[in-house]
């Protein structure tokens, strides 16, 4: 028994000196990675939300964020950013985390280079 209360006191000591640094930090909220947009391929297919693609929309894919959140996408090299409602999922591979509409990617100025680097924040769900 006075071991356990050493060691409670020893741990006790630690905490009043120490205190645990605690990050909060939800993966979900924040991310960063690379985007790309879709090719006029898919104007006017079906969207995982139902709705049809339309490249004049603010929207994008995500493989994993619920649909209908909106987001804020920012690129790392220039500051740019565009709001989008995410309304369809993307098998995004290659370090890519979100596809954009064409409309959203000519705002970024990312057509010529086709996938740009970006952080990407929840703004609402």
């Amino acid at each position: 028994m006075p071991a356990a209360v050493a060691l409670a006191a020893v741990l006790a000591g630690c905490a009043t000196t120490q205190p645990a640094r605690v990050v909060e930090h939800d993966h979900k909220s924040v991310q960063e990675g690379r985007a790309s947009f879709y090719s006029d391929v898919f104007t006017g297919r079906l969207t995982a939300s139902g709705e049809r693609y339309d490249p004049e929309h603010m929207t994008a894919a995500h493989a994993t964020l619920p649909l209908g959140t909106w987001i804020r996408v920012t690129r790392i090299d220039d500051g740019r950013f565009v709001d989008v409602r995410v309304n369809d999922r993307c098998g995004c591979g290659a370090g890519r985390i979100v596809d954009l509409s064409r409309k959203a990617a000519r705002r970024m100025d990312m057509l010529h280079a086709g996938v740009v680097r970006v952080r990407i924040e929840v703004l609402r769900r």
